[in-house]
């Protein structure tokens, strides 16, 4: 192989695409497009329960299992043979660094776009409590608790009201990403509030310095982004010093529609160093 070329395959990165609450895989299909278009590989997954995931939502009882289809693909990867980009947005951000945890040595780099990024040493519902401190009760407007089918998870499922998607998620995407968004979202339970026996999401132990601290994590602060603030982007950043950050300008909370190209371009650039 001429040398151009070896250099060229070393340039072709596989993204592992995480959602956020409520959402699937669908909400990459820009990125993913753009990603493979470019001659990377990106796969795009629905946790358990989410997307068009067969499990239904009182089906998935814990985290563990919510982040299973995310823990199963990192696990197929060939040991020692292939490292993945693992990018998280929003709520995806406690699966991503439970995969990293789990399997650090198969990480070229962990990505946190607006994403919830835990700190090593401290519970992961940690952030998602000082987060809803700091939002407030009335931040998500519309959106509603549902009744909890499954008497086994503690909490109520949660589903995101169209105002608080056209106000604070989706208020610099294009209208027909929010039409989708608005038929495509799922209820979902966030296993980080009103369950003390969550074990995945409350163990203060979980995140260590030697596997999850050891991984390259990259924040991309979303300027504009209305639904985590990034004021409490860079809260989030303070807590793990030494992490690189990025920024981009222009998007809402969906980056990946907003200002997918943007994104792409950044992406692409953090797998290349």
């Amino acid at each position: 192989m001429a040398a151009s070329e070896a250099q060229q395959e070393r340039r072709r990165h596989h993204f592992v695409l995480v959602h956020g609450m409520c959402h699937g895989a669908w909400c990459w299909y820009k990125a993913a497009t753009a990603l493979r278009r470019a001659g990377h590989r990106a796969t795009a997954l629905d946790m358990a329960g989410c997307g068009a995931h067969p499990a239904r939502l009182a089906d998935v009882r814990t985290f563990e299992e919510y982040s299973r289809p995310l823990l199963d693909a990192m696990a197929a990867l060939p040991a020692g043979r292939e490292r993945v980009v693992l990018v998280a947005h929003s709520h995806g951000g406690y699966s991503v660094a439970l995969a990293a945890e789990r399997f650090p040595d198969r990480v070229a780099a962990a990505v946190f776009v607006a994403a919830s990024m835990p700190a090593v040493g401290r519970p992961m519902a940690a952030t998602s409590d000082e987060l809803l401190a700091y939002a407030g009760p009335d931040f998500f407007l519309d959106s509603k608790e549902l009744q909890q089918e499954n008497p086994e998870i503690k909490g109520k499922p949660f589903i995101f009201g169209p105002n608080f998607m056209a106000q604070r998620i989706y208020q610099l995407s294009p209208l027909e990403d929010l039409t989708l968004g608005l038929m495509l979202i799922k209820p979902a339970n966030a296993f980080t509030t009103g369950n003390p026996d969550e074990v995945v999401m409350r163990d203060a132990k979980l995140l260590t310095e030697e596997r999850y601290g050891s991984a390259r994590r990259v924040f991309v602060v979303v300027q504009d982004d209305q639904a985590i603030p990034a004021e409490f982007q860079h809260r989030m950043v303070a807590q793990s010093p030494g992490i690189q950050v990025e920024e981009i300008a222009g998007a809402d909370h969906m980056a990946m529609l907003s200002q997918p190209e943007k994104l792409v371009e950044l992406l692409t650039r953090i797998a290349n160093n």
